[in-house]
C-alpha cells in the first residue's frame, strides 16, 4: 500500500517566510503588487473556510511536476550588503523547507524591494 500526501503551497510559503524573516539583514517581507493580490486572494479564501491565514506576505510558491520554486520580496537593512542577504535567504529557505517539510526546493528567487537606511 502506498501513501500519498500533498502539502499545500500556503504551508510551504509559511515555512519559507519564517526562514526568510529570520535571516540576518532582512528587515521585513514586502510583497510587490502581484504578491499583494496573491496574498489578499489566499487570505480571503482561508478566512472563508474559517482558517487563519499563514503569515506569508511577500512569498509566492509554485509547485509543478514535483518541483518547488519560491519567490520572495523583501527589504534589507542598509548596514548589510543586499546581494549577500539575498544569497543567505536562498540558503535558509532551501534548508528550512527541506528540513521541515521534506521537499527539495528547485529555485529560490529573491527580489530586494528596498534597502532601509541606517538610523543614527
Amino acid at each position: 500500500m502506498s501513501v500519498e500526501y500533498v502539502i499545500a503551497d500556503p504551508v510551504i510559503a509559511g515555512v519559507a517566510a519564517r526562514a526568510a524573516i529570520d535571516t540576518p539583514g532582512v528587515v521585513r517581507l514586502e510583497p510587490g503588487l502581484r504578491g499583494l493580490v496573491t496574498a489578499w486572494t489566499r487570505a480571503a479564501r482561508q478566512r472563508w473556510k474559517g482558517l487563519d491565514p499563514a503569515p506569508s506576505d511577500g512569498v509566492r510558491v509554485r509547485t509543478a511536476d514535483g518541483r518547488v520554486t519560491v519567490h520572495i520580496d523583501l527589504v534589507t537593512a542598509g548596514a548589510d550588503q543586499a546581494a549577500a542577504v539575498g544569497r543567505a535567504v536562498q540558503r535558509s529557505v532551501t534548508r528550512s523547507v527541506a528540513e521541515q517539510i521534506g521537499l527539495v526546493v528547485d529555485e529560490v528567487s529573491v527580489s530586494i524591494m528596498d534597502i532601509e537606511p541606517e538610523t543614527r
